[in-house]
């Protein structure tokens, strides 16, 4: 069996990402009988100017995407694409539009623990803004959600309260910016490929067994 690392750059308030997620699951699912994959979530802020206390979600995305029937219309395909992949978006439920650097900063705790542990808390800050409408920039839904995927609430409490790996979050954002990405879910494979956006299932797929065949043959020409 080859084993593949992703590393994944991806905001936990981009509705492509929570796609791209789901489809990746899928697309891993299908190839593990003859592939390993060790996933890494990246952090990269759509809104870095937004205050802690966010702001109106509804708004903000009207201004952003040129009016309300341009959201409605990305909603509904979003809608779509994610009742395809068991992902429930919940759309009107959003309010509040949060500041992202905590959330990356848990995520960034979350990976200390673990890969598992990152990849739960990603599903988990997902969930709870695009299906439950839950403010993913608020200490308390933070702290909750570090508590039910199995980290130390207090000491996620008192990481939260200082400035820890605010630093680290806004160097690994400007790194991937460096890298030239622009956009996200930017998956990046073993360090030397790239797929940038919510690619289907089935490219993912593709992507994964063409990689792992290409490390067989490379492995194989070195004996």
């Amino acid at each position: 069996m080859e084993n593949i690392t992703i590393d994944i750059v991806s905001d936990v308030v981009c509705p492509w990402c929570y796609l791209g997620k789901a489809r990746l699951d899928l697309a891993i699912a299908e190839v593990q009988d003859t592939v390993g994959v060790e996933i890494n979530w990246r952090p990269y802020q759509l809104n870095p100017d937004y205050p802690p206390e966010g702001v109106d979600q509804k708004k903000a995305l009207a201004a952003k995407l040129g009016g309300q029937e341009n959201v409605d219309r990305a909603h509904g395909m979003l809608t779509q694409f994610g009742k395809e992949v068991g992902i429930n978006f919940n759309f009107d439920a959003i309010t509040i539009g949060p500041n992202t650097m905590d959330a990356h900063r848990l995520l960034l705790w979350a990976h200390s623990e673990g890969r598992e542990m990152q990849n739960r808390v990603v599903d988990l800050l997902f969930k709870a803004n695009f299906e439950e409408g839950r403010n993913v920039g608020d200490h308390a839904v933070l702290l909750d959600i570090a508590e039910k995927a199995g980290l130390n609430r207090t000491v996620i409490e008192r990481l939260l309260q200082s400035d820890a790996d605010r630093d680290v979050i806004r160097s690994e954002i400007s790194a991937a910016q460096q890298m030239g990405v622009s956009g996200v879910p930017f998956m990046i494979f073993d360090q030397q490929y790239a797929i940038s956006g919510a690619q289907t299932p089935d490219v993912l797929a593709g992507a994964l067994r063409d990689i792992a065949r290409m490390k067989k043959e490379a492995r194989a020409a070195a004996n």
